[in-house]
């Protein structure tokens, strides 16, 4: 699994013209899913993201988590983060689950992640086109791949 945290004082998600879901202080999480994926990378990643400490605290210092701060969160589905674009410059996404794998999978990590940290999450629609608005806090940006822990 890869995720691309953004630290947002707000955030949403419009499908066919209409606001899905939006958010206020929090992190809009990109979500990819490939084949290989399961539970173990589900844990992990949840208990980095409730844990991680991007949050100003009252000296400035990002020290505290989003659960210190009671932020929210917005998850989105991203298969793009799987792109293969060695050859050519036209990417492809062969890395990326299939629905019967990702859909799964992706609906657990939001349960779990609200589950684990007590706060709001909230999703755009699994395969939608959806236009995604932000208004990254910092900025901060934070890239995570299960397979690549370092």
């Amino acid at each position: 699994m890869r995720i691309v945290i953004q630290r947002v004082t707000q955030a949403s998600v419009t499908i066919d013209e209409k606001v899905k879901a939006s958010i206020g202080k929090g992190y809009l999480i990109l979500l990819g899913i490939e084949e290989r994926d399961g539970q173990e990378d589900i844990d992990w990643l949840v208990k980095k993201v409730i844990n991680l400490r991007v949050f100003d605290d009252e000296n400035g210092v990002m020290n505290r988590s989003i659960m210190d701060a009671g932020g929210e969160f917005l998850v989105i589905s991203q298969f793009t983060l799987f792109a293969s674009y060695k050859k050519g410059n036209r990417p492809s996404w062969f890395r990326a689950a299939k629905h019967e794998i990702s859909v799964p999978l992706y609906e657990q990590f939001c349960n779990q992640l609200a589950q684990e940290s007590n706060l709001t999450v909230k999703t755009g629609e699994f395969g939608a086109y959806m236009k995604v608005e932000l208004l990254n806090d910092g900025p901060v940006t934070i890239f995570m791949d299960t397979h690549n822990k370092e």
